[in-house]
């Protein structure tokens, strides 16, 4: 794993440090699997994970180890990508058809995107609770109204005609998600929608909107 980037965050609370470490690590790790009840072998070739981690050292103290507990978490959601191999065979089996990066992804996101922290103590008698679960720092309304001229993704007679899209937007703001509802046929939509988020550390958060195609299968990605 390598560090990319450090931004240091000197204009707040004196009485911790708080640094942002943008991580990059690329794995050749090899993984296999082979379940001879359904004849399939399946595996991992190769892991990417990119990301912004943010660091609190808190409480500063006069002696040695200086900081009393370590709170790392990731701003947002890191990227992450996965190489399987054998995938196909390995979907087929009962069970295992949701297996997917999103869902690895979530997992991830349950212990270490926020509000989720890992603090780690480095002396005694320290309120842990209080940094793993500090008050927020607000709510934020967010009105969802329009895109414009976005992509037919949505065709009729093979291909031959342009159709349009039912797109709908999805907000995520750490692990706190909304999805807006589905306008049919439409490169013009308008949701006019209002959502609240909590915001839990300032600065960093950020809103990420992305939009789709609604589909019967897979969605099509529109934009983000």
């Amino acid at each position: 794993m390598k560090v990319v980037g450090v931004k240091a965050h000197t204009e707040h609370d004196k009485r911790q440090v708080l640094l942002d470490l943008y991580i990059s690590y690329a794995g050749d790790v090899e993984i296999n699997v082979e379940i001879k009840k359904y004849f399939c072998k399946a595996g991992v070739k190769g892991i990417q994970l990119h990301g912004k981690l943010r660091v609190i050292l808190e409480p500063l103290i006069g002696d040695v180890p200086l900081v009393g507990a370590i709170t790392m978490f990731f701003i947002r959601r890191p990227k992450l990508d996965i190489n399987w191999t054998g995938l196909t065979n390995m979907l087929d089996i009962p069970g295992l058809n949701a297996m997917s990066d999103t869902m690895i992804m979530d997992a991830i996101s349950s212990y270490l995107v926020l509000p989720n922290r890992l603090t780690i103590p480095l002396v005694a008698d320290l309120h842990v609770a209080q940094l793993r679960s500090p008050l927020p720092r607000g709510v934020v309304r967010i009105h969802l109204l329009e895109a414009e001229e976005l992509t037919a993704k949505d065709t009729v007679i093979k291909g031959i005609i342009d159709g349009k899209s039912d797109p709908y937007a999805v907000l995520r703001v750490g692990t706190q998600t909304f999805t807006s509802h589905t306008v049919d046929s439409n490169l013009n939509p308008q949701w006019r929608e209002m959502f609240e988020v909590i915001v839990h550390e300032v600065p960093g958060q950020e809103l990420e909107v992305e939009v789709f195609d609604k589909d019967q299968n897979q969605d099509d990605f529109l934009g983000r």
